[in-house]
């Protein structure tokens, strides 16, 4: 090959998070290109906050050895051109949709090497309903807008590994060939950063026979541990007995999230709430059941000290950061507690007469607690651990009674509307998803629940007469609450519908 067939440089972007050791992975690339005498420079581009940062790395590689003559080295470029890229490597696949939607990806130049599971973007965890984005329509736009593509889970060939995802993906980079380097040129570098050596090779192995074997293992749906677990003997023979086959998987999802989140006997409670229903309609027995162990496992500060104390918190994060098992690091947890949140956890009389106290004299929204504890160190872990182990003590609390009355009067509202009929009383049963969180988005969604049930629900069960139209009215109703958190466009449709009513705004 000549200079004169060389008209360009190969490209290379890297889009990884932050702990996913992207900045390594352009290391690891830059030291083989160096090895094999290859012109070569890299520049990045630090992200920040969300999903712990988003950094891109680029890099430009000359792919022919160059003499000492200074007019004949090539002068690079400090940032990627759209429609130029090369190579894409995404550590996730929102990442690499990114790059997608940034004009980086192209189907006549870029082979594209992306992990294919999520970490939710903050919008989608904002969303009041469920604002995931489509992973399969996400996959699908990647696969149909590269030239070749090389996508499967590396996080979870990571973690099989003991090692970081960077490992993983330039393996899958030297198996697709596209750079001018064998794979033992890779490992070289590997070996000669001198850091967790092992396990980056098993990564890199890994990575390597996924890419050369055109992998096509598609993220599968993650349960989270904390609702895993075995089902006591006597509960799973109680689900299997008195509830339909195809709701038992869900029912017992259910029942593992209650005993984490309290007890048997609570889970037990969720069994007895859900047996009239059963006969019923398997359908609704089903999406019931599953908004029904929501609502049952509702947020307050001692889940929320719960999953801050979990072993498999700190391995995450340990991971994520890459340290080693003897290298220290440190937590610091936000915590910004108001006079509502301490009410929760006293007992239902003096909640009620503080609350009232605090509402009088203007505090009841105004007065909070700034909180910073390091939850790596022994008094921040004690501090948390307390809290955790305060299930006991729930039942008593304030917050406990107007939950569980709240869930009671919800499951009486399905069953009248069940009697009459069944696809409303799924309607009433989706209006669940209008609930969830704590402080001022559980307010705001418990407010546009009670609007919705008295606009349309209420008058059906008052005259069967007013059926015609009133479930799609429901969702119209629900997905307008799901979509606007300042509560217009909810005011829009009822006030289209006819109804004098107005939507609780976002405080």
């Amino acid at each position: 090959m000549t200079n004169k067939e060389i008209t360009s440089s190969l490209n290379i972007l890297i889009a990884a998070m932050g702990g996913e050791g992207g900045g390594v992975l352009m290391d690891w690339i830059v030291k083989t290109a160096i090895a094999a005498g290859l012109p070569v420079q890299a520049t990045s581009i630090p992200g920040v906050a969300q999903r712990t940062g988003a950094t891109t790395y680029y890099i430009e590689i000359w792919p022919e050895r160059l003499d000492d003559d200074a007019s004949k080295r090539p002068i690079f470029s400090l940032s990627p051109a759209i429609g130029e890229i090369d190579i894409m490597i995404a550590t996730e696949l929102a990442e690499g949709a990114r790059a997608l939607g940034n004009g980086f990806i192209t189907p006549n130049r870029t082979t594209l090497i992306s992990s294919t599971h999520r970490v939710f973007l903050t919008l989608e965890k904002m969303a009041m309903g469920d604002g995931r984005l489509d992973d399969k329509k996400l996959y699908a736009a990647l696969k149909r807008s590269a030239k070749k593509s090389v996508m499967f889970d590396a996080s979870e060939v990571a973690a099989q590994h003991n090692t970081i995802i960077n490992a993983v993906l330039l393996g899958a980079l030297a198996g697709t060939g596209a750079l001018p380097f064998e794979p033992d040129a890779y490992t070289a570098s590997i070996e000669a950063e001198g850091k967790s050596i092992e396990p980056n090779l098993a990564g890199f192995r890994a990575g390597l026979e996924n890419s050369q074997a055109g992998s096509k293992r598609f993220g599968q749906d993650i349960i989270n541990s904390e609702t895993g677990g075995k089902v006591a003997l006597n509960l799973e023979t109680r689900v299997n007995q008195n509830f339909p086959a195809e709701t038992r998987d869900i029912i017992i999802l259910g029942v593992n999230r209650l005993t984490d989140y309290q007890n048997t006997a609570y889970a037990e409670r969720y069994l007895d709430r859900l047996t009239s229903f059963a006969e019923i309609d398997s359908d609704l027995c089903r999406e019931l059941g599953r908004h029904l162990a929501v609502r049952m496992s509702f947020e307050d500060i001692i889940r929320v000290a719960q999953a801050k104390v979990r072993e498999n918190r700190f391995n995450r994060i340990r991971r994520e950061l890459g340290a080693m098992e003897t290298e220290p690091y440190h937590i610091t947890d936000f915590f910004k507690p108001g006079i509502r949140e301490f009410c929760d956890l006293l007992p239902p009389a003096l909640a009620k007469t503080v609350l009232s106290w605090a509402e009088r004299y203007g505090y009841l929204d105004t007065f909070y607690w700034g909180m910073q504890v390091r939850t790596t160190s022994i008094l921040g872990f004690l501090k948390i651990w307390f809290l955790s182990k305060l299930r006991w003590w729930r039942p008593r609390s304030y917050r406990w009674s107007e939950e569980q009355k709240q869930i009671d009067d919800w499951l009486t509202l399905v069953k009248n509307t069940a009697e009459n009929n069944i696809e409303l009383a799924r309607e009433v049963v989706e209006l669940s998803r209008l609930i969830k969180g704590y402080g001022s988005t559980h307010r705001r969604g418990l407010s546009n629940f009670g609007l919705i049930v008295d606009t349309y629900v209420t008058p059906f069960l008052n005259d069967p007469g007013l059926l015609d139209g009133a479930s799609s009215s429901i969702k119209e109703a629900r997905e307008a609450a799901l979509a606007d958190p300042e509560g217009e466009a909810l005011k829009m449709v009822l006030e289209d519908n006819g109804q004098r009513e107005d939507a609780l705004a976002a405080e």
